[in-house]
């Protein structure tokens, strides 16, 4: 891979060209860091509202008809609805593992196989999460299973 990198003061914003024979997993991983870094996701707790980077968020999960954000250290509650959060998040590492869950991939450790044709994704805190069988066959192709 050949990166080139140019500092232009004239422009008004970052510009990213990539040029590739093919547009591979390494491409897509490219084009999804770059796309990452510019989310930003709102949400709320303890009476406070909070803007975290879509990078931090491990999985976003709706729970009785209310989402949550989950990152390391914290949950905040988000004012949108999980396919809102699919829409805002569309080009990012974030997959739908089920119904009700979110997951950023950026954060799966590990994959295992679960009851019932699902799969367990351990995420980088040690925490799991359960992709239902409908969404599982999509996991495994993201990883070239």
């Amino acid at each position: 891979m050949k990166l080139t990198l140019e500092e232009r003061r004239d422009l008004a914003e970052v510009e990213v060209d990539i040029r590739c024979p093919v547009i591979d997993r390494r491409v897509r991983a490219i084009v999804a860091a770059a796309n990452a870094d510019d989310r930003r996701l709102v949400g709320t707790a303890d009476g406070s509202t909070f803007i975290v980077e879509a990078a931090e968020v491990l999985y976003a999960e709706t729970v009785d008809g209310r989402t949550f954000l989950y990152g390391r250290n914290r949950v905040l509650e988000s004012p949108l609805r999980l396919y809102g959060l699919e829409d805002q998040l569309a080009g990012t590492e974030f997959v739908r593992a089920s119904k009700s869950l979110l997951v950023n991939f950026d954060h799966v450790r590990a994959l295992r196989p679960y009851l019932n044709a699902r799969l367990e994704l351990v995420l980088s805190n040690g925490e799991s999460v359960i992709a239902s069988r409908q969404y599982a066959p999509a996991i495994k192709k993201k990883i070239g299973l």
